[in-house]
């Protein structure tokens, strides 16, 4: 019988330290919620010291996830491991991770303390959490440049102390697979108790490895790996889940276990996650990018035809994705697009947000010939059905741009439900429209990031424009989809000043393992 591989998802924790990348509470909160459905083992709901509103964050996902374990971080001291503690009552099954640098420039420079002074306050931080679970998880963070020497005698008492996850993280994507397997290896057999802990990994990637030191853990004895949706995280990112996960369950020839997750859940993950941050997907990501199953040579599409395996080693279904694609259009009625929404794991609530979204729909049928999965997705993530406590709202807009002329925009927005029109100049008319919006609500934000994707093919394609503003210091991200690229630049605009004036808008970026 093969061993199980256990999924450590840090997505709301480390995945949001991805600069522009923090969530609200409600955001972590349906996050989670699609993580549990996923079947996850462990949810790192985030760093409860880190701030009240991440302390929040932390409470509400342990109220809300009964079937997956979840996880607070927490330094060595006492009042980080009370704080998670305190977050983490009322789960139904909790961990606490501890953590603590072990490389020779993080305990000389960032820590300034001695090797042995490093081991007491590992050790003294585990025997704590133990006071509140049994499921201590422990990092020596930067494990990846650290002396193996060490990392054995601190591993050693970690786990007498009670830890029952030893976790080694390549904290700055460091390792190179050969080699990282090989400590994992010669951890495990060195540590005289290392049969009474599993050995996890964290990798980093940044230099494009996180995954492939991963699964060379793995082939070495790991049996927990710590990673993320879409690779989310800090700089260059973390092992992406869904490529361990499909990586593990492709190749059972080499790897001696495998997970217990729903892999059809995976592109819906991957999706919301993306609508969170405002993150886009690469077209040519693995397993979740749009052209991840898409064939367009001939000699491609004559060997699929003849038998998929010829050019696809998965199934498109087994990961979340569709093989035959429901085209809807201006001709299709209300069965057929609460079906095909059903089928892409998209739901209303009531009757009325199901009316209001088949409004919608028609809106959009008017302006393309056909409407795809993704239509349908961006036009669920934009529905109005969560923006009742918006307090800008985009109604409507006319621009004017000719060739020797400056472009003109005239919006009309209503503020705190109060109607109101303003007018501006700009070098185009996306500056214009902006311009003119900023008039009315003196944001007085300083824009970092415009963003613009198709996200269909073909001229009639709904574009999404992404933006990302500084509001005094606060990186907030917004997102908006219409066929009118004007008009989605308007949506992201207003879409980021409501979520910087939200009362739920509160954000923290933890430290990192």
């Amino acid at each position: 019988m093969k061993d199980k591989l256990i999924i450590f998802d840090t997505t709301l924790r480390d995945g949001e330290q991805s600069p522009g990348a923090s969530m609200t509470r409600d955001e972590k909160l349906k996050l989670a919620k699609a993580l549990e459905k996923m079947k996850v083992d462990i949810i790192e709901a985030g760093f409860p010291i880190a701030s009240p509103g991440d302390f929040e964050a932390v409470k509400a996902v342990a109220e809300a996830v009964t079937d997956s374990t979840v996880c607070g971080l927490a330094r060595t001291s006492d009042k980080d491991i009370d704080c998670a503690a305190e977050a983490l009552k009322p789960a139904r099954s909790a961990r606490i991770h501890t953590f603590i640098a072990t490389s020779s420039i993080h305990m000389e420079k960032k820590l300034r303390m001695t090797p042995d002074e490093v081991v007491d306050h590992a050790v003294k931080a585990v025997q704590r959490a133990r006071r509140y679970t049994d499921n201590v998880e422990f990092s020596p963070e930067d494990a990846g440049r650290s002396e193996i020497d060490f990392l054995c005698r601190i591993i050693e008492a970690v786990i007498k102390a009670g830890a029952r996850t030893v976790n080694i993280p390549d904290t700055v994507g460091y390792a190179i697979p050969h080699l990282f397997g090989e400590t994992i290896r010669q951890i495990i057999e060195r540590v005289p108790n290392s049969d009474q802990a599993v050995f996890s990994v964290h990798c980093h990637n940044d230099l494009g490895l996180a995954v492939a030191n991963s699964l060379a853990a793995v082939l070495n004895g790991a049996r927990q790996v710590e990673c993320t949706i879409n690779g989310l995280g800090e700089r260059a990112g973390n092992a992406a889940l869904e490529e361990i996960v499909m990586a593990v369950r492709t190749r059972q020839d080499t790897f001696p276990c495998d997970t217990t997750l729903d892999t059809t859940e995976i592109v819906h993950c991957s999706r919301l996650v993306s609508n969170i941050t405002g993150f886009p997907v690469q077209p040519n990501k693995a397993i979740v990018g749009a052209n991840a199953f898409a064939h367009e040579a001939g000699i491609h599409q004559d060997g699929v035809i003849k038998s998929r395996e010829t050019y696809e080693i998965m199934r498109a279904q087994d990961v979340g994705w569709q093989t035959n694609r429901l085209v809807l259009g201006k001709h299709s009625g209300r069965n057929a697009f609460k079906t095909r929404l059903k089928e892409l794991g998209l739901e209303f609530r009531n009757e009325e947000e199901l009316n209001e979204g088949f409004k919608r729909f028609k809106e959009l049928a008017d302006k393309k010939h056909e409407i795809f999965d993704e239509d349908l997705q961006a036009l669920i993530a934009d529905s109005p059905r969560d923006q009742e406590q918006d307090r800008i709202r985009f109604l409507s807009m006319k621009v004017v741009s000719e060739t020797g002329e400056v472009p003109h925009a005239i919006v009309t927005l209503a503020i705190d439900g109060e109607e109101r029109q303003g007018s501006a100049r700009g070098d185009g008319p996306v500056d214009a429209v902006i311009k003119a919006i900023e008039g009315l609500v003196e944001s007085k934000s300083r824009m970092l990031l415009y963003s613009v994707n198709s996200i269909t093919g073909g001229t009639d394609s709904q574009g999404e424009v992404t933006v990302r503003l500084d509001m005094d210091g606060q990186v907030i991200n917004g997102r908006g989809a219409d066929t009118d690229i004007i008009a989605a630049s308007a949506r992201a605009y207003i879409n980021a000043l409501n979520r910087a004036w939200s009362p739920k808008a509160g954000r923290a970026h933890p430290q990192q393992v």
